[in-house]
């Protein structure tokens, strides 16, 4: 211990640069969490900006003629005077299309339960309910 000795002034000096941490802690830490905040607002504003630019760019297309031309026939289907449309319904390949749809079954089968004894169970436990009073909370 005998190498170990402190002169007044670097005690001095090793309390000034404790209290210059403690005082500039919290000036740091704001600064830190001022700085993320900034970076997801301009990650924000970026991505408000992209999507502006999208619906400019979708404004002009609907200024053009024949874009509202294309999209009143694909939408709405409608045509030129004097066209005519044709509606193809199934443009499916052969491929696609299942080869064999399952087939229907010939037996008639029971339910498991009687839906009319369960619809007249549920008629009358409606109807004999106890009415709750007005301004009840149930």
């Amino acid at each position: 211990m005998r190498g170990l000795r402190f002169s007044g002034f670097s005690l001095i000096m090793m309390g000034l640069a404790v209290l210059a941490v403690v005082v500039l802690a919290p000036a740091a830490q704001s600064w830190v969490a001022q700085r993320q905040q900034i970076a997801a607002l301009q990650q924000a504003v970026a991505a408000e900006k992209s999507e502006v630019d999208s619906l400019t760019a979708e404004r002009e297309r609907w200024n053009d003629k024949t874009f509202i031309t294309t999209q009143a026939r694909e939408r709405l289907a409608y045509v030129m005077p004097g066209e005519v449309s044709f509606l193809v319904i199934n443009d499916l390949p052969a491929a696609a299309a299942a080869a064999e749809p399952a087939p229907v079954s010939t037996e008639v089968q029971a339910t498991k339960s009687d839906w009319m004894h369960s619809l007249f169970a549920s008629a009358m436990a409606a109807g004999l309910a106890p009415v709750a009073p007005e301004g009840s909370s149930k």
